[in-house]
């Protein structure tokens, strides 16, 4: 039976959680899990950058929290303005349907809806779009999971029925994806994402590793705040408010077994693994002052009367 669980979490230690958004709870015995949940009126997230679905307010395993705010100021509308995990859909360095759309028109943001073409020179990926179909959420609870499923009609060629699953099996949270193409045109896309990790609300520092299954080479300069030595990253100080560190990463191979990167903080022995069962199609790197986010992208396209699947699992540790 599809159903929408609205809570206020209210726990001393997640008092940093907005009681006003629509979120749900899951909980085994270790893990404790705060989801915020879609909503085109009151959710915590209405922007059309990210998909709407699996955003958290809050995990905690252990006592060590992974997720949550790593900004000062929220703003629903803005187009970062969310936690992690959460996932974008790109289409070349546009969205699905962009090119083709005359002004005017509209294009297709996975998990967002479809959205206005207003009249400018270039996509702009950190911009808010008028959303003018946010398509049909509904939300199926589980005994440990969630199921978001956003449907969305034709428009322009382009329909949809997307899935998401948030489901926790021991000291995992398990993300099951399934992109179903509904509508004339074929959807080419790649989905990447962004993570926005917050390991114990610590700031981003020296003691925090971001371990690789091969050795990363950085495209861009990351030094003097950055550096990497064999298959670590490494910080060399904390990031001041305004820094960032931020890089494409090559030296990945063809197959899945290098979706795998493991997350330490070395001082409270916060760490997660984090594994994906499709080859990466490119790896970038970001990092602000309170957050670590290695963004690995993944092929998503689908043909018209297709399913495509993909699968993440986070596996929270204490490091070593």
């Amino acid at each position: 039976m599809l159903e929408l669980l609205l809570t206020a979490l209210m726990s001393p230690a997640l008092q940093d959680v907005p009681p006003v958004y629509p979120q749900a709870e899951l909980a085994s015995p270790r893990v404790q899990l705060t989801v915020y949940l879609p909503d085109a009126r009151a959710g915590y997230y209405r922007g059309t950058r990210f998909d709407w679905s699996g955003a958290i307010a809050s995990l905690r395993w252990q006592g060590h929290e992974y997720f949550g705010p790593w900004f000062d100021r929220h703003d629903p509308l803005l187009h970062d303005g969310i936690t992690g995990p959460v996932e974008e859909f790109q289409a070349g360095d546009s969205s699905v349907g962009y090119a083709e759309a005359p002004v005017g028109g509209t294009f297709v943001r996975i998990g967002v809806g479809h959205v206005r073409k207003p009249d400018e020179p270039a996509y702009r990926r950190f911009s808010t779009y008028e959303i003018v179909d946010g398509g049909t959420w509904t939300v199926e609870r589980g005994p440990q999971s969630l199921t978001f499923v956003h449907t969305l009609a034709e428009g322009g060629g382009y329909a949809y029925v997307y899935r998401k699953t948030l489901r926790l099996d021991g000291d995992t949270l398990v993300l099951d994806h399934a992109l179903t193409n509904t509508g004339r045109k074929r959807i080419d896309t790649s989905v990447y994402n962004h993570n926005f990790f917050t390991l114990d609300r610590q700031p981003t520092a020296s003691p925090i590793v971001v371990r690789f299954p091969f050795e990363p080479k950085a495209t861009r300069a990351i030094a003097p705040l950055a550096g990497i030595t064999g298959r670590d990253l490494r910080f060399s100080r904390a990031l001041a408010p305004r820094e960032t560190v931020f890089t494409e990463i090559d030296g990945f191979g063809t197959t899945a077994t290098d979706y795998d990167f493991t997350l330490l903080h070395q001082d409270t022995k916060a760490a997660v693994r984090i594994r994906g069962d499709r080859p990466l199609t490119a790896l970038v790197f970001w990092s602000a002052a309170r957050t670590v986010c290695p963004e690995p992208y993944v092929d998503a396209s689908v043909d018209p009367g297709k399913t495509t699947t993909w699968r993440i699992t986070y596996e929270f540790q204490e490091g070593r």
